[in-house]
């Protein structure tokens, strides 16, 4: 059966014989390579990159990470040529950690909007090529877990400022880690004793065990505070427990708790 969307107004004639060769001689000659792919990057020199920069990093809110740059593999490029990052809306670049060496130096401005690796010592072939390059990114508290920010930029040029490889650069907001506050640790309780912490607000939070069982589970309030009983009283005796927490398709584990459970009376 004919599909009405592909063909919609009926199906297609059959192409004679010598119009068919007369098509495909003249896409032969227009398109010597055939069907065109997707080129790699084509410098201002006219060398290509085949592969485009990149690095990703999951940052929590109002905390600071490190984004490694990587992926360059054209020519080698000497003393001069720079690596630059322009950070993402919600995060500013903080820091160029690789400046502390004696082959780059680093910048970043002053409202944190970008940072730039410079190529001061040539020590061989291979510059850019050796490894990650790391950019240190703050993000803004406010910023809400599981979101990827837009805007992450990078760029390398050579000495005279012609780009040779650009790319892209990803930064997720990760989740902040959920605490377990009631019990405190070393303490003794009773077997239903409600168990209760801290979270990002609307984030289910589960209390599991040293075996990873599920103890009892709830949702952070808007003050981020979160509290659960078990669904059966804890067993007598020494107990670990820690929170789990999930927001926005990612995820934090807290630390362990340990404490101590007194035995029931009747």
């Amino acid at each position: 059966m004919t599909d009405r969307r592909m063909f919609p107004h009926g199906p297609l004639s059959p192409m004679p014989v010598r119009r068919r060769l007369l098509l495909l001689l003249l896409t032969a000659a227009l398109f010597p390579t055939g069907i065109a792919t997707a080129a790699p990057l084509r410098t201002d020199s006219g060398e290509f990159s085949a592969r485009g920069l990149g690095g990703g990093v999951t940052i929590v809110p109002g905390r600071s990470g490190l984004v490694e740059i990587s992926g360059y593999d054209g020519a080698d490029l000497p003393a001069g040529s720079s690596l630059r990052l322009t950070a993402p809306a919600g995060a500013r670049v903080t820091g160029t950690p690789l400046a502390d060496t004696a082959r780059f130096q680093g910048e970043v401005t002053a409202d944190g909007v970008s940072g730039t690796y410079t190529y001061v010592r040539d020590s061989g072939p291979g510059s850019w090529k050796d490894g990650g390059y790391p950019f240190a990114l703050a993000v803004d508290a406010r910023a809400v877990p599981g979101t990827r920010l837009p805007g992450c930029a990078v760029v390398l040029t050579d000495a005279g400022g012609a780009r040779r490889a650009s790319g892209r650069c990803t930064v997720t907001v990760g989740m902040p880690v959920p605490t377990l506050t009631e019990p405190a640790g070393g303490t003794f309780v009773s077997g239903a004793a409600r168990l209760a912490g801290t979270s990002y607000p609307g984030a289910r939070v589960s209390v599991l065990d040293a075996a990873e069982r599920k103890v009892c589970a709830g949702v952070a309030r808007i003050d981020g505070t979160w509290s659960c009983t078990p669904d059966t009283p804890l067993p007598a005796g020494a107990n670990r427990l820690h929170a789990s927490a999930a927001f926005n398709g990612v995820s934090a584990v807290g630390e362990d708790v340990d404490f101590t459970v007194t035995a029931r009376t009747v």
